[in-house]
This record gives C-alpha cells, structure tokens and sequence, in this order.
C-alpha cells in the first residue's frame, strides 16, 4: 500500500470515496462545496491537506483530510484529523492506521505537538482501531450551528 498527499489526478477517485463517506454520516454536501473541499486540498496556501490511501493496483481505497492550526497551549502547531474514510474493500487491511501513522510520521517530522480527531460513539469499528493507535480523552464537544 502506497500513502502519499493527494494530487489533481486523483480527483475522480477522490469523489467516490468522499460522497461514499458524506453518505455515511447522511450528510448531504452541496456539489459547490466539495469542489471548494478539493480545491483546498490541492492549495499549497492552505491549512487543508490530504493523503490518500493506494492499493497495489493503483487505486484511492482510502483518505484522510487533516487541518494544521496554531493553539494557545503551545507554540507548535497541532493538527485536527477531520475525515478519515476507507472505501470497504480496504477495511480490516490497515488502511486507517497506515493513513494515521503517516500522518504521525510527518507531525513529528514537523514537530507538530499533537494530532486529535473525534468520531461517533456508534462507530464501534472506527473506535476499535483507534483505541490501539490513540488515547481517547474525556472531551465532550458541543457545537452552535450558524445557518
């Protein structure tokens, strides 16, 4: 399996697993957003990033999106792991924890000084990999919606 940042060819593939994990968490992205979602991605000024999961074959059966931002705890930076997505013909193949450790592997290239993300207390699976990758803190998030 190959990671490595996502690129504009990898766009086609990129969509498909993307709108396969909008509709895993019934979210219904407006098609304007996932082009400025892909655009950020691919903006070298941009605090958005990807990496993409490959098969032997060639083909994006995973990704992550990840968000670099300053804190006031630190001087470094951290950053936030936003989506992560494995198409399910690559589940139980650690491709999750493949994206994840190199995602740890640049954060500490980069001196970042922490990676955090939150999943879904349902998502059994997901939180089965990442108790063996992470350590799960006691943080409750609240949210204010701005419509």
């Amino acid at each position: 399996m190959l990671i490595r940042p996502l690129q504009s060819a990898d766009h086609s593939g990129w969509l498909t697993l993307w709108q396969d994990y909008c509709a895993f968490y019934s979210a219904a992205v407006d098609p304007a957003v996932c082009a400025a979602t892909w655009q950020r991605i691919l903006d070298a000024d941009s605090s958005i990033y990807g990496l993409g999961a490959f098969n032997p074959a060639g083909e994006l059966v995973g990704f992550c999106h990840y968000v670099c931002h300053p804190h006031t705890w630190s001087a470094r930076t951290i950053a936030y792991l936003e989506d992560l997505f494995v198409a399910p013909a690559g589940r139980r193949m650690g491709v999750a924890s493949a994206l994840i450790a190199q995602l740890r592997a640049l954060a500490q290239a980069q001196d970042w000084a922490r990676i955090y993300w939150i999943t879904n207390t349902d998502n059994l699976a997901a939180r089965a990999a990442y108790d063996k990758l992470a350590t799960r803190t006691d943080h409750v998030r609240y949210e204010i919606a701005l419509t």
